[in-house]
């Protein structure tokens, strides 16, 4: 009986189809018992006679795959391929598949929903309401503001056509690859990062993680904002250095910011202390529809390949070549 190791977790918890679409196809399937991220040697020793990995964010190394001598797929739920060493799987021929447009609107809203309230400060009021503290705050609307979006892809596409719902803000853009026509309803300034840097009230992250993004924005970047911008990253970690923001935030700079990704997860670091640092545990993906849909798409492909169909979420070449060329 083929046997697949569900790796990511919650699985299956909001819909259960994903597990009934294994069990009508006769694959055996274990959801990780820890219940939390793997870590790399943890998963080694996990995934030894499985042929297929439907995997999270946990590290998928050259090691872990030396262990997994069945394994024939990884079918990835998410869209981030930082954690899976691709050209690893090319050398022992397993394939990897990705769902990348299935957690793109929520991680969108999300982002917006940070934006909202950063800008109104209801993180902070929160915290003051919760210790006995009452305490009005001004703050601004997105129509008044200046945002700076760097990365335009899925999510950064789907984040420009959202605010055009909220009137007509100044909006300045950064990507690799400008697309004109990513959000025709609004004026885009396509801009170098750092006149975002220096200019934007409002700046939201949406691009991988590759060797030229690690640390893309430090302590001397972070300075260069406005005293009263705030910074979003529901990209992934490891974009901002997590140490150079508290340092900033806690000298008095920004006035706030939202994180959802981290370097290490579970995050327990010194952000945690800093009321103005809106902090959430990389939920960008988990609304109900967008989370049932990826665990859909990577099992039904994990369906495909067990029972001789063609596979239809492949990682591109593109995404290996990168890895390669170590971007």
């Amino acid at each position: 009986m083929p046997k697949a190791l569900i790796t990511t977790v919650p699985f299956g918890d909001k819909n259960r189809l994903p597990l009934e679409l294994l069990e009508a196809a006769g694959i055996e399937y274990l959801i990780n018992p820890l219940g939390r991220k793997l870590k790399e040697d943890e998963l080694a020793e996990m995934v030894t006679d499985f042929d297929v990995l439907i995997a999270g964010t946990e590290p998928i190394t050259d090691k872990v795959m030396g262990r997994a001598s069945q394994l024939k797929l990884i079918s990835r739920v998410g869209i981030g391929l930082d954690s899976v060493d691709l050209l690893a799987a090319e050398r022992r021929g397993i394939q990897v598949s990705y769902t990348p447009d299935a957690p793109a609107p929520a991680v969108a809203e999300l982002t917006v929903g940070f934006m909202l309230t950063l800008l109104r400060s209801v993180h902070v009021a929160n915290a003051q309401m919760h210790r006995g503290e009452w305490h009005r705050h001004f703050g601004r609307r997105i129509p008044e503001v200046t945002i700076g979006i760097i990365g335009t892809g899925r999510i950064g596409g789907r984040v420009l056509r959202r605010l055009a719902g909220f009137g007509t803000p100044r909006i300045l853009v950064n990507d690799i690859h400008p697309d004109q026509t990513i959000a025709p309803e609004l004026k885009l300034e396509w801009v170098g990062k750092e006149e975002i840097y220096r200019h934007a009230d409002v700046i939201s992250l949406h691009v991988p993680l590759t060797v030229h993004t690690k640390n893309m924005i430090r302590r001397e970047h972070l300075l260069q904002m406005k005293p009263d911008a705030i910074i979003i990253n529901t990209s992934r970690g490891g974009v901002i250095n997590e140490h150079d923001l508290a340092e900033v935030l806690n000298a008095g700079h920004l006035s706030g910011a939202a994180i959802d990704v981290f370097e290490q997860e579970p995050y327990a670091g010194e952000l945690a202390q800093i009321d103005r640092c809106l902090l959430t545990s990389h939920m960008g993906s988990m609304s109900v529809d967008c989370r049932t849909r990826m665990e859909i798409e990577a099992t039904e492909e994990a369906v495909r390949l067990l029972t001789g169909q063609a596979l239809q979420g492949l990682v591109p070449p593109e995404e290996y070549e990168v890895q390669r060329q170590g971007l």
